[in-house]
């Protein structure tokens, strides 16, 4: 007859420090804004965010050029994410998925909610993490070109202005861009789709608010042009940087005037909320399933 064996498998208590949800916090902040750069991650999952900071840094490196051998200013730090907006927008659908679908699909969902970290703590740092890759990847040329012109020493002010103002759109543009991204790849935990579907959701609202703002201004209507302009984010976020900064706009048609630039703002803030709050419904939804 056998006889039972206790095993030592070596298992201990924790007795250090509990660190408690601030911490959770900030390593998931962490965590997130170095897997949208494929830090942490295969080399394979490094090509695509470190290819397009190679090209929106582009720019900035013809832009010194010009201004050290022509003494010429080619690009405006105002207009510089407008110009880039295709690259933006392959970023944000390329990464948006990465930072919520693997959670959802694996539902492992739970395992980050048992304790201390909450609903709000888990979509606040993802937001954040998002928000803050968004702000490397358009914020880092803006402030290469300056620091260029800067060492170039172009004849006359340097134009600190238009660069601190873009520098404050730019936080401005993440935060947009961030939640609207976020909120519609969290909708499917499929990777593939969720690229898809941001996409998508960009190119047809740029294409919507080009071919509406290119009817009406064929019909002399350049008024309602202006404001279909604002259907695509990129140039809603340019129409409250021309109200708050008086810098020159980037759309192909003027923006509305009076109240265009407040009705501006109230669109990004908008379309914030209904993100973050798109966001914090579909993770209460899958942390009860």
């Amino acid at each position: 007859m056998s006889t039972g064996v206790i095993h030592d498998i070596g298992y201990r208590r924790y007795e250090g420090a509990r660190l408690g949800r601030r911490h959770a916090f900030t390593a998931l902040v962490v965590h997130s804004l170095r897997g949208a750069f494929g830090l942490g991650r295969t080399a394979r999952s490094k090509i695509v965010p470190f290819l397009l900071v190679i090209v929106m840094l582009l720019p900035a490196v013809v832009a010194i050029a010009v201004m050290a051998l022509a003494q010429q200013r080619s690009i405006g730090y105002s207009n510089y994410v407008t110009l880039m907006q295709p690259v933006v927008m392959i970023f944000l659908a390329a990464q948006s998925p990465y930072l919520v679908a693997p959670d959802l699909r694996f539902r492992v969902l739970p395992l980050y909610l048992s304790r201390p970290v909450t609903v709000p703590d888990y979509v606040g740092a993802k937001v954040v993490a998002m928000i803050a890759a968004v702000l490397l990847l358009i914020a880092t040329p803006i402030t290469v070109t300056f620091v260029g012109e800067l060492l170039v020493n172009m004849p006359g002010p340097p134009r600190t202005g238009e660069y601190l103002g873009a520098l404050a759109t730019s936080v401005i543009y993440a935060v947009l861009l961030a939640a609207l991204s976020l909120a519609i790849a969290s909708f499917t935990p499929r990777r593939g789709l969720g690229v898809a579907s941001v996409i998508a959701f960009y190119l047809l609202a740029s294409g919507v608010s080009t071919v509406l703002a290119g009817v009406f201004a064929s019909l002399t209507d350049r008024a309602t042009a202006g404001w279909m302009l604002l259907i695509n984010p990129f140039f809603l976020v340019d129409a409250v940087q021309v109200w708050l900064f008086g810098s020159e706009p980037a759309a192909p048609f003027p923006y509305p005037g009076g109240a265009g630039g407040p009705v501006a703002l109230l669109g990004v803030l908008g379309w914030v909320a209904l993100g973050l709050l798109a966001l914090a419904a579909r993770y209460r939804k899958a942390a009860s399933a």
